[in-house]
């Protein structure tokens, strides 16, 4: 008997990547006007710093904190970091959250879910700040019975502290949980090695990345509705 179920965030629960896209797009936007940077430019750098910190802290929350990257950025090539550094993390996260639209069947899923009684957590990699603000931002935190991020649990998915966490915090066996994400290696396979129920999630515009890993014995799903018909 399934008794929690547990979302990941992002490209889960909304579209991280045409979100994203937005974030950067304003970001560009304004290191041009600031400093003449152009956009190829400026995000191949970026690219480089953010593999940077996580070749230096490791697959951890912290690693996923953007403002770091921008900070990096600026002292690296001797810009100042007031007010560049705080504004363009802010320019960001705040476009990115304004753009972010709620993955079809997200809220009517969770509502039923907490009908019958199950428990809804949700497992991300991130800082929890953010994570949270994204919840707010979507309708979706209202439902949630706990919250679990890379940032608590001191390591991103698919490292078996993340998932240690998501089942103390579930209060309830490996076997009683569901978890559903978009990543096959991070959120699929991971909590399959943990012992918890996966269902991979492979909305439409994810379709190409699934179709080159090519498990057709992963449990998938296309939208979050068919959570309900997997429990």
């Amino acid at each position: 008997m399934i008794k929690t179920v547990i979302f990941d965030i992002d490209n889960t629960l909304y579209n991280f990547d045409a979100a994203h896209e937005a974030g950067m797009e304003a970001v560009c936007n304004y290191v041009y006007e600031q400093f003449g940077w152009e956009k190829e430019a400026f995000t191949a750098v970026y690219k480089d710093v953010m593999k940077e910190l996580f070749d230096e802290l490791g697959d951890i929350g912290s690693a996923h904190n953007r403002l770091l990257r921008f900070e990096r950025i600026l002292e690296d090539r001797g810009l100042p970091l007031y007010p560049h550094a705080m504004k363009l993390y802010s320019l960001y996260w705040d476009t990115l959250i304004e753009e972010s639209e709620i993955s079809p069947g997200a809220e009517e899923t969770m509502r039923e879910l907490k009908k019958m009684e199950i428990r809804v957590g949700i497992g991300s990699d991130m800082t929890a700040w953010v994570q949270y603000r994204k919840l707010e931002k979507l309708g979706l935190l209202q439902y949630c019975d706990f919250v679990v991020t890379s940032e608590e649990s001191n390591a991103d998915k698919p490292d078996a502290r993340f998932y240690t966490m998501c089942l103390k915090k579930a209060k309830c066996e490996p076997f009683e949980c569901i978890y559903v994400g978009d990543n096959y290696w991070k959120d699929y396979r991971g909590s399959l090695d943990a012992g918890i129920h996966p269902l991979w999630f492979v909305p439409p515009h994810l379709e190409e990345k699934a179709a080159a890993i090519g498990d057709e014995s992963a449990r998938r799903i296309g939208t979050l509705s068919e959570i309900l018909t997997n429990l």
